[in-house]
């Protein structure tokens, strides 16, 4: 642990941005780009995936849209985040949960109405065999078809919503339908010959990837939430479960060599530095789930194991020069220093947990805090930008701050 003796404690806590700070930021940067009737004012559709970055809809004629979605599709590394044909149901999950997360902060009763009409529209998503759709067309309203596309991921940010509205109002006809969904999760992707969570469902014979997300998604999408939410008998099954997902992160994704996960574990190719999902987004999200669990279930083991990795990678990501989080370390085990908003949010989500007992881990947040504030935040139309490059502190632009993976979760 850092040594209380390095800093004032006291000088720390008051230096640390206080919870009027955190609702003005909700208030004045996040709901200014999210609440707007061109984008909840749903009727039998999802939330619309992709909005501009000055907080509109995306328009329909590609002769109409802004730079940024001009820039993502031009771009190999970026053209993925925009399906103009598709809503994402994961996106529309993901919208829910944060006017949950309004309600929960505010109380404004108005919030909860929106994270309502978004459930309920995640439960028209459900396919009729217990699965999820994970796509809706935009302009004819149709749900995906082929079930042998969805990815045990995406099902996973499905329950991301839904489960937010059950854990506020403990309604019983949704916690049915999370259980149903649940249940096809496992049964269908996981695959207990393997030994983990597949990626599509199981009995498909071109299903290469190992992938971390497939595992760890189950637990940070939804799980973490929902379960002390739960009655018995169905709390103590997914407990159960929730052990075999944490076993299998660490026995088979887990490198004690570097001290962090692999993202993908299926060949030695993929077992590298700056490969995909290996990055200290994934890593320290990783442990700090392991570390919830751990407390969730008594299990001192996990505990023990994932607190002083986190620590680990606090000091290995922490770039003091300007108070900021690196993103990983790239092939050469050189730092990364570009900045990917969620990793960011991953970062400061595990310093905040340690800090509960640790406050002199506000040696980093208060100014990783300022970094977000600072530099992160888009102050005139809200939200929080993608990616911003590491040298020169200045946005990206063909990564839209909205698109099919990036919505308001993490923000």
């Amino acid at each position: 642990m850092i040594s209380h003796k390095a800093f004032n404690l006291q000088q720390l806590i008051d230096r640390a941005y206080k919870p009027e700070d955190w609702m003005n930021h909700l208030n004045d940067d996040l709901l200014k780009f999210w609440n707007k009737p061109e984008i909840t004012d749903i009727k039998d559709s999802l939330f619309p995936t992709y909005i501009t970055n000055d907080g509109h809809v995306l328009p329909a004629s590609k002769q109409d849209w802004p730079k940024e979605f001009v820039e993502a599709k031009k771009s190999s590394d970026t053209s993925g985040l925009v399906d103009e044909d598709n809503n994402y149901v994961r996106a529309h999950s993901r919208l829910t949960y944060a006017f949950g997360i309004a309600y929960h902060m505010t109380g404004k009763t108005e919030y909860l109405d929106i994270c309502k009409k978004g459930a309920m529209e995640l439960m028209n998503a459900m396919d009729g065999n217990y699965g999820m759709h994970v796509t809706q067309n935009s302009t004819t309203k149709e749900w995906d078809s082929d079930y042998r596309k969805r990815t045990s991921q995406d099902l996973a940010y499905g329950l991301t919503g839904l489960g937010m509205y059950y854990f506020l109002t403990h309604d019983k006809s949704v916690m049915f339908k999370i259980l149903q969904l649940h249940d096809y999760i496992f049964n269908v992707y996981m695959d207990e010959k393997r030994g983990y969570l597949t990626w599509l469902p199981r009995f498909l014979k071109d299903n290469p990837e190992v992938q971390i997300v497939a595992q760890l998604d189950q637990l940070y999408a939804y799980m973490l939430m929902i379960t002390p939410a739960l009655p018995m008998p169905y709390a103590q099954k997914w407990r159960d479960d929730m052990k075999q997902i944490t076993d299998i992160l660490i026995t088979q994704f887990y490198s004690e060599q570097y001290g962090f996960f692999w993202g993908v574990d299926s060949d030695a190719m993929s077992m590298n530095l700056g490969t995909d999902h290996t990055d200290f987004g994934h890593s320290v999200k990783t442990f700090w789930v392991i570390l919830k669990v751990g407390e969730l279930l008594n299990n001192v083991e996990y505990i023990n194991f994932a607190r002083p990795k986190i620590h680990r990678i606090l000091l290995d990501a922490y770039i003091e020069k300007n108070g900021s989080w690196a993103r990983r370390f790239d092939q050469n085990g050189n730092l990364d220093i570009d900045k990917e908003w969620w990793i960011l949010a991953e970062l400061d989500q595990a310093a905040e947990i340690l800090s509960i007992h640790d406050p002199s881990y506000y040696r980093f947040l208060n100014n990783t805090h300022k970094y977000w504030f600072d530099v992160m935040t888009d102050h005139e139309h809200g939200e929080i930008w993608h990616m911003v490059d590491g040298a020169t502190d200045k946005p990206v632009i063909n990564y839209p701050k909205a698109h099919n993976w990036k919505t308001s979760l993490h923000s």
